[in-house]
């Protein structure tokens, strides 16, 4: 039988031996948590993280390829303009990329600017039948999805969703804004000799509306 002195001790020391046992507990799970976390820069691209997607790294990454390959596919809008207008189903089986919407092209013209409005000139082209308004985008917009388009390359199951498919189109219109557009003067154009790599869709055949994927001022 224990002693009264015995049994308060007993007393004190299970607490005692309890908190010591919480407290290792609370740091081998400190520890624990520390080797698990993560350290992620606040500036730190998005798609650093595997299979998040980045649209900005997206479009610097991928718009040289786009541009080199709009580049190598273009074809004159003078040749263009007769094919289309002997036989549009032919001429989009020999030069364009098929899409939902209808044929997208790549096309090189160099020609005089004229009139504009909200940041899309016309571009009167020799050899082009006047019956045709050429159309040159600018920006600030960029309207469509014609860079992402035009190539052939790229198609919605290389992306999670619609929203990544539409957001690299919208990237690549921004990087090319970066890369070609903001080397010129915009908004002084008319009557300037431009020469243009682009791509449009053909939703109206008398009219061709450009996102250029290069573009230089003569």
């Amino acid at each position: 039988m224990s002693s009264p002195s015995t049994s308060a001790a007993a007393r004190r020391t299970t607490p005692n031996r309890r908190n010591i046992i919480i407290g290792a507990a609370g740091i081998v799970l400190v520890i624990a948590m520390a080797l698990d976390t993560k350290v992620v820069r606040i500036d730190s691209p998005a798609n650093a993280q595997p299979g998040v997607f980045s649209a900005a790294t997206y479009g610097a990454s991928e718009f040289p390829k786009v541009q080199a390959a709009i580049a190598q596919r273009a074809v004159s809008a003078a040749t263009l303009a007769a094919a289309i207008a002997k036989d549009p189903a032919a001429a989009a089986k020999q030069y364009g990329v098929p899409t939902g919407t209808g044929p997208e092209f790549s096309i090189k013209f160099t020609g005089v600017v004229g009139s504009g409005d909200l940041g899309t000139y016309n571009v009167a082209v020799a050899g082009v039948p006047k019956s045709v308004t050429i159309q040159v985008q600018t920006g600030p917009a960029i309207i469509g999805t014609d860079l992402r388009d035009a190539t052939g390359t790229i198609s919605f199951g290389q992306f999670t969703n619609q929203i990544e498919y539409q957001n690299a189109g919208a990237a690549l219109n921004t990087e090319m804004k970066k890369d070609v557009l903001a080397k010129i003067d915009a908004a002084n154009l008319k009557g300037k000799t431009i020469s243009v790599v682009g791509a449009f869709a053909l939703s109206d055949p008398k009219t061709w509306v450009v996102a250029p994927a290069k573009l230089d001022v003569q």
